[in-house]
């Protein structure tokens, strides 16, 4: 903690460095948004509050850094036997990030949404004071926190809740021929927590056609005989391949990571000559995130496509929450109107409403992810099958994160994403509005 004190008296010194109305930001080397960013104002240097300070064993908390990586955060608290709540998808996730953004993963069904397992945080806010928020203390700021964006201040200490784990996960890949199969089975292991009379401790799934999908169902195993999917063998694929699997914990949190879901073929990753020759150190997600951000800024790809008379492409890089019952009509639509394939779902509950993304407490919704392009239709221009996604979203009552492009009109906007409830809170703790407002950030210029 001491440590952690000096790390934090620097990051104040440094918003003390900046002049007074300036308006802030965070300075830090990494992101995993895909939207783009426009780097306005000073910035905060944070990028040593990256540790975990402390784990209990005995209460199954952790005190932790706001800029501390999930695979950081796993390192430590599996070597005492413990998890966090909910291990987000890619290993360069901040605890932070996630809890001012959203995050979501397997075990979300049982836990929630990372910011669900925050017991306090101490968080600066706008006007450079530290203060400490729970659901005792401060708790509009706590409340509000969630989703905003740094919008409110920027997390510099978090406590979380983690649990015991086993040493291995122990899968079953159960296939169905229709999405309202599907979606009967999520809301049998939401109500029951199990399967077949077997007990279900995580749950997500990949949707390649309407007939053919498949929920991947987790439960804790002492004893197994682990797969490896950082080589030659592809996670994803086995999927169909495989009714039966098991990974070590390790491996089954990061199962996605290493060919960033699907998306690596993007890169080549998946040709089996290319991929024997790529190290494994370099096969994951931050990566490829770092190859994608070359190509967003020199277009190389784009420009080809160009020469070769193929149309230009548009983006469609997006995570939503629908409603269980609402998930066969979404997909559906989505099926008719763009088409991408494979895409991922991964249910969830919330334990509370939380303003600034209100989802309905212990309700089920499904998480859909999508991530990839698609053509730019005669007659359309880039971005509009993203606003039809928001639409179509709205229309089946769910809710899109704030991670990728986004194209709400401020006045939709505002009644979103808990519009008053933001303004009421950073009044208090940004008077002065030197951080960046929400919608300003996500939404920009667009």
């Amino acid at each position: 903690m001491a440590a952690h004190q000096r790390t934090v008296d620097a990051v104040q010194a440094s918003y003390r460095r900046i002049p007074a109305m300036t308006q802030l930001r965070l300075a830090k080397r990494t992101s995993n948004l895909f939207r783009p960013r426009t780097r306005t104002g000073a910035g905060v240097e944070v990028g040593d509050l990256d540790n975990v300070i402390a784990v209990d064993v005995q209460a199954c908390t952790a005190e932790v850094q706001g800029m501390c990586t999930y695979e950081r955060l796993v390192q430590v608290t599996l070597a005492h036997g413990l998890m966090p709540s909910v291990v987000p998808q890619l290993k360069t996730i901040t605890l932070g990030g996630a809890v001012a953004g959203l995050g979501i993963e397997s075990s979300s069904l049982r836990n929630g949404l990372p910011h669900e397992s925050v017991l306090e945080m101490d968080i600066l806010t706008g006007s450079g004071e530290l203060v400490t928020a729970s659901a005792e203390q401060h708790s509009d700021l706590y409340e509000a926190f969630p989703n905003s964006y740094g919008s409110l201040g920027y997390a510099v200490r978090l406590r979380i809740r983690l649990e015991p784990v086993s040493p291995y996960v122990a899968l079953r890949h159960v296939r169905f021929r229709s999405i309202d199969q599907l979606t009967a089975a999520v809301d049998e292991v939401g109500r029951t927590g199990n399967w077949q009379g077997e007990q279900v401790h995580f749950i997500d799934g990949v949707v390649f056609t309407p007939a053919e999908s498949y929920l991947s169902l987790g439960s804790w195993s002492t004893r197994g005989q682990p797969s490896d999917y950082t080589g030659q063998q592809i996670y994803y694929r086995s999927i169909r391949d495989r009714d039966r699997d098991c990974l070590t914990v390790h491996d089954y949190l990061w199962r996605w990571d290493t060919d960033w879901f699907w998306c690596s073929a993007a890169f080549g990753a998946q040709h089996p000559v290319l991929r024997r020759l790529w190290p494994r150190r370099y096969r994951r997600s931050d990566v490829y995130h770092r190859i994608l951000g070359l190509e967003n800024r020199y277009g190389i790809a784009a420009k080809l496509d160009s020469r070769l008379g193929r149309p230009a492409r548009e983006r469609v890089v997006q995570d939503v929450e629908v409603p269980l019952e609402q998930t066969a009509g979404f997909l559906a639509w989505f099926t008719d109107h763009v088409g991408m394939a494979p895409v991922w779902i991964c249910p969830l509950r919330t334990r509370q409403s939380w303003p600034l993304y209100p989802l309905e407490p212990a309700r089920t919704y499904v998480n859909v992810g999508f991530w990839g392009t698609v053509p730019i239709r005669p007659g359309l221009r880039d971005g509009d099958v993203n606003r039809a996604v928001e639409q179509a979203v709205s229309d089946f009552g769910g809710h899109k994160s704030l991670y990728s492009d986004v194209y709400y009109d401020p006045d939709t906007f505002d009644a979103m994403y808990g519009g008053e409830t933001l303004r009421t809170v950073k009044k208090r703790y940004d008077p002065e509005d030197r951080l960046t407002g929400m919608y300003e950030k996500v939404v920009g210029s667009r």
